[in-house]
């Protein structure tokens, strides 16, 4: 079907040319023009169709033109090709740049930095690779904090493309994480106008600016009240942000037979009244089991959803096969566990049932 397709194709473009090239030919005759260039032209209108369809139909891949089916597993597969591709041509920046895309879309952090180091040694001035890898390497934490070889390289980005939005987020991001809280505002500030205005982004990190301007000792932005606690804690430790709940996490005995060494392991708190976002995640193999984890308010995913804005919390842990952060089916669990953000009681988990 799809080589009929390209056949037929072919055929209609070198009708279509040669309607319109034929007339001129014998216009040009008539009038006495020099016909060659015109010959020259149909020429290559008859024989270039012909010529990239052999052409494709070789090198090519015809498959491409049919009906996309989306989903985990294709993406896997195509992943896989260019990986196979890149170990027979590893010169290929920009496919280590879709590599490292597509590990990202599969939720392999791993594998996307690796994929990005291959990357950078190949374009080390790359602005977007380096912010990919800050992004990357944070994700592979178990405190998902951007360390100082993250921060360089997300500095470096900026020295070469100042308006860099990404770098500018995740630098504010490090700089909150730090309690470097004027400096965070400093970053959000320069990205906030490189936003379109009344995004959701641009909401987003309004929102994040003022909440770094508030611990910063500046409750007010551009004369607004900055946005209060959706629900804070009622501790001390809480109002410092020093909020930290132990957890301790194993494996019931009659699922050990599911469990891989390379599975996926995340602890993880989330709001009992509040977004399904998690507050704090922390990301292990599953050959640490039985592991414990202390979850902090360095491990949420943005400044403003952290475990000290919540008086309460559910506390679970998951095993994940494909190592895909959203829950999937075969996915191990522990029932969650609620507790007081400020409590200092240690706290059990068992994964214990399939999803």
């Amino acid at each position: 079907m799809t080589t009929r397709f390209l056949v037929i194709a072919a055929i209609m473009v070198v009708a279509a040319l040669a309607c319109v090239l034929v007339p001129m030919l014998r216009s040009a005759r008539r009038e006495g023009r020099p016909r060659a260039p015109f010959v020259l032209a149909l020429a290559l209108a008859l024989v270039t169709p012909p010529v990239v369809l052999g052409l494709y139909l070789m090198i090519g891949t015809p498959q491409a033109l049919e009906p996309a089916v989306e989903g985990h597993a294709d993406l896997a597969e195509a992943t896989g090709q260019l990986q196979a591709s890149l170990a027979r041509n590893p010169g290929d920046a920009h496919g280590w740049a879709l590599l490292a895309q597509a590990y990202s879309a599969l939720n392999q952090p791993q594998e996307a930095l690796d994929a990005l180091d291959h990357l950078l040694k190949l374009k080390p001035d790359d602005p977007d690779a380096m912010v990919a890898w800050a992004e990357a390497r944070a994700e592979t934490s178990p405190s998902h904090r951007i360390d100082d070889a993250s921060r360089a390289r997300l500095q470096r980005a900026l020295q070469i493309d100042p308006g860099h939005q990404r770098a500018l987020w995740l630098l504010g991001i490090s700089d909150f994480q730090r309690g470097q809280y004027a400096d965070a505002a400093m970053q959000w500030k320069t990205l906030l106008p490189l936003l379109r205005p009344g995004s959701k982004v641009a909401a987003a990190v309004q929102q994040e600016l003022a909440e770094a301007e508030a611990r910063a000792g500046d409750g007010t932005r551009d004369g607004a009240l900055a946005p209060a606690d959706p629900a804070p804690a009622s501790s001390s430790a809480a109002a410092a942000g020093k909020i930290s709940l132990t957890v301790s996490v194993k494996l019931a005995p009659d699922l050990a037979a599911r469990v891989q060494p390379h599975d996926t392991l995340f602890v993880f708190a989330r709001a009992v009244d509040g977004p399904p976002m998690p507050l704090a995640v922390a990301r292990l193999q599953a050959s640490a089991l039985p592991a414990k984890v202390t979850l902090t308010d360095a491990m949420a995913m943005t400044p403003t959803l952290s475990l000290s804005k919540f008086a309460k919390v559910e506390v679970a842990a998951r095993i994940s096969k494909s190592g895909n952060a959203m829950p999937q089916a075969g996915d191990l669990e522990s029932a969650p566990v609620e507790v007081a953000t400020d409590s200092r009681s240690p706290i059990a988990l068992t994964i214990d049932k399939v999803d």
